[in-house]
């Protein structure tokens, strides 16, 4: 779903080094060490020395040959922080190579990779099937347990992003999946196995549907499997599907000290073309969809809101701009209504940015519906006539110029990308016995290269995520976008509070709404990305108040890049307190927030 009126504000501050404990670079080197060179012998590893991935080949698990094929290593510097690992394996008989892309970081504990099946043999290879990105093995001492950190993803409830703790005994295994085919709308692809004293961080990139299993033995052994929960195919000669991405972070000492690494991590090396100054954006001002907006209304709610002191980076055009005759959702015709638009959208962004406001304009183009232009001109790049094609090639590069014309013609400044479906069934029905997951990683791929050409063509454009509103918050989307509306479950503070503590430990940064000017709501609401939903022309609004929160939101906006630690435990009762602080250990500031809830007995 979308977010459609009022003011969005982001707030991304300066990029700061980390420094976390030498320990865990030589425990990753040790882990990469093992990995790519394939050490053996040692006297004592916490990890397996082979590949920290596995398959089925011709119904045999890799474990039982990969070794005996042809292996080919390679490394270069990437940059400063960077070295490129490539470990090649080739099978002599058909011609399948696995490559193993691997990139080690020198400024922080962490080491990701991608693989690569390829097909260089002359017919198609036997069936490939059970590809694990991740299949490796964590051993800890006797003493103490393996605990597994997870969250919930968003599927816009009170709930969204919760943490939880699953302690894993001898025996025990847990099997976390998303849902649907949209990598957060269940649960998050974001792991920390925490032992005494250290654990690893764990996380799949995949904006399709992953599937990750953790795995207890009757000794000390943790085994840890993630991937594409569904692959059973053949490739075709000269074919190539990746895997997940995935990446894992070595951490010492305190759990949340590692969750801090991580958001350094994030920072740093993932956040797309960060903003180095505060942003602030408000939406159109109609309550459900912009089916009623037009040139004049939008106009004036820019004037309206820099009219009452509230200053705006961005205007936020949200869903129903496009020619549709039942309403927004009626998505595929990506054409602007010139009945409520005679001069397009420039006029509306020529007139925001006189005045020193860009423009965010919605497009769900994924999902397509009857009687719109690509239902009827294209049936053809189509799944299921309901969910365009991202793998098909023809339909992924009429996407990408026709959006790319708008963007540029239109004077768009932030594109915002919703996805209001499941594509899985769709993906699967798409599947032959012998190609299946195919056309779901074709997608996957599509995607992301739709997004990665957008950049290109329009260099230092942000992208938002929204996916029924963060249903699609995998690694991989995150370092191409940035989640202005984290779940459509918004506005009630309680809840706010919830999302902010679960999302926080993992996305530096993330966005919700405010429509209510009191202290309490607002300030539940604030993080680094607010949408403010006050419909401006009611001019009976409070806006001295508006003005004092917006204010105080932007001097404390900085703080948000920070480490984030929680300060009071989770919960979803209104009878406590919840409280958590935003650290600036480099200029030595910061910020709590403490929240008393309505029902609580305990005034300070």
């Amino acid at each position: 779903m979308s977010l459609s009126i009022g003011m969005v504000a982001v707030i991304v501050g300066s990029v700061y080094a980390s420094s976390p404990n030498l320990t865990e670079f030589a425990e990753r080197d040790q882990w990469v060490s093992a990995k790519i060179n394939g050490i053996e012998g040692q006297q004592k590893s916490p990890y397996t020395t082979g590949p920290p991935f596995s398959f089925v080949y011709d119904g045999k698990p890799s474990a039982d040959f990969l070794s005996s094929w042809k292996v080919e290593r390679q490394s270069i510097n990437i940059d400063n922080n960077r070295e490129e690992h490539k470990i090649i394996y080739t099978d002599p008989d058909t011609g399948l190579e696995i490559r193993c892309v691997a990139i080690e970081y020198s400024d922080f504990p962490t080491v990701e990779w991608t693989i690569y099946f390829r097909n260089n043999g002359s017919k198609d290879t036997p069936i490939i099937s059970d590809i694990q990105a991740i299949d490796t093995v964590l051993e800890r001492d006797a003493q103490g347990e393996f605990v597994l950190n997870h969250h919930d993803g968003s599927p816009c409830l009170p709930y969204d992003y919760r943490p939880h703790k699953t302690e894993l005994k001898a025996g025990a295994e847990k099997i976390i999946a998303t849902s649907g085919g949209r990598s957060s709308n269940s649960d998050f692809p974001y792991f920390n196995v925490e032992l005494p004293g250290e654990g690893y961080i764990i996380v799949v990139g995949w904006a399709g549907q992953w599937s990750a299993k953790f795995s207890r033995d009757s000794s000390n052994k943790l085994g840890v499997q993630a991937g594409q929960e569904l692959t059973h195919f053949r490739l075709h000669p000269n074919e190539e599907i990746r895997t997940p991405l995935i990446v894992m972070q070595f951490w010492k000492g305190d759990r949340i000290d590692s969750q801090n690494t991580w958001r350094k991590w994030m920072i740093k090396h993932n956040l797309p073309n960060p903003p180095t100054h505060q942003l602030a954006a408000c939406s159109s001002h109609q309550y459900a969809e912009m089916i009623n907006a037009n040139e004049d209304n939008q106009k004036m709610f820019v004037d309206r809101y820099l009219e009452e002191g509230v200053k705006l980076d961005y205007w936020w055009m949200d869903a129903g701009w496009y020619i549709n005759e039942t309403g927004w959702p009626n998505t595929g015709t990506w054409e602007i209504d010139t009945k409520r638009f005679p001069n397009g959208l420039k006029a509306i962004t020529d007139h925001a940015h006189s005045k020193g406001v860009n423009i965010i304009v919605w497009f769900e183009p994924e999902r397509v519906t009857s009687g719109t232009w690509l239902y009827e001109n294209h049936p053809e790049w189509l799944l299921g006539m309901t969910l365009l094609d991202l793998g098909n090639p023809d339909a992924r590069q009429w996407l990408t110029d026709h959006v790319d014309k708008l963007i540029k013609e239109q004077g768009i400044d932030l594109y915002r990308n919703d996805f209001n479906m499941d594509p899985l069934g769709f993906w699967r029905k798409n599947d032959a016995e012998d190609r299946q997951g195919i056309t779901e990683i074709r997608y996957v791929e599509g995607f992301l290269e739709y997004w990665d050409e957008l950049r290109r063509r329009n260099p230092g454009m942000l992208i938002d995520t929204c996916a029924s509103g963060g249903r699609r918050n995998d690694l991989e989307t995150l370092r191409r976008s940035v989640p202005l509306l984290r779940s459509d479950y918004i506005f009630e503070p309680v809840s706010q509070q919830c999302h902010t503590y679960g999302i926080a430990q993992w996305i530096p940064f993330y966005g919700t709404g405010v429509i209510r000017t009191d202290s309490y709501t607002f300030r539940s609401n604030m993080c680094p990305h607010t949408t403010a939903c006050w419909d401006m022309r009611n001019k009976d609004i409070d806006y001295d108040s508006i003005r004092k929160l917006v204010n105080q939101w932007r001097q404390i906006g900085h703080y948000y890049i920070g480490d984030f630690y929680p300060l009071t435990p989770y919960s979803l009762e209104n009878d406590v307190w919840m409280a958590w602080q935003f650290n600036r250990p480099d200029i030595g500031e910061g910020m709590i927030q403490a929240f008393r809830r309505a029902d609580s007995f305990y005034e300070s």
